[in-house]
C-alpha cells in the first residue's frame, strides 16, 4: 500500500519562506505524477505544482509561479515544495499527491486523478 507523509508546515510571517517535504513509501512505477494541493480555509482544494518523476517536467498554477518551486529526490523518494515569498493567502492545508503510472498532462490540477494523498500540513502566514 502506498503511503504518503508530509512535513515542514508552519505558521510564518508574510515575505517569509517553507519548504514542504513528501515522502512515498514506494513509487510502482518510473513515471509518475507527483506533487502538491493546498485547501485554504471554507475553499475548495486547488492544483499548487506537479513534477513527473521520469524528467524535469513541472507544472505551476499562476498563483504561485514564480515564489513556489516543486523538486524531486527520486532516490529519496521524496518530493518538496520550497515557497518563497509567502503571502497570506497561502494559507491552508496543503497536501502532497501522486497519480502513479501517468506522466504529468494538462488536467494535472484534477485532484482526482490522484491515487494517494498524504494527511496534509497546516501553512498559515499571517501579515
Amino acid at each position: 500500500q502506498v503511503q504518503l507523509t508530509e512535513s515542514g508546515g508552519g505558521s510564518v510571517q508574510a515575505g517569509s519562506s517553507l519548504k514542504l517535504s513528501c515522502r512515498i513509501n514506494r513509487f510502482t512505477s518510473n513515471s509518475n505524477c507527483v506533487g502538491w494541493f493546498r485547501q485554504p480555509p471554507g475553499k475548495d482544494r486547488e492544483g499548487v505544482a506537479v513534477i513527473w518523476t521520469g524528467g524535469s517536467d513541472t507544472s505551476y498554477d499562476d498563483s504561485v509561479k514564480g515564489r513556489f518551486t516543486v523538486s524531486l529526490d527520486y532516490a529519496k523518494t521524496t518530493w518538496y515544495l520550497q515557497m518563497n515569498n509567502l503571502k497570506p493567502e497561502d494559507t491552508a492545508i496543503y497536501y502532497c499527491a501522486a497519480d502513479m503510472g501517468r506522466k504529468c498532462d494538462s488536467n494535472w490540477s484534477w485532484w482526482l486523478r490522484y491515487t494517494a494523498f498524504g494527511k496534509g500540513t497546516k501553512v498559515t502566514v499571517y501579515s
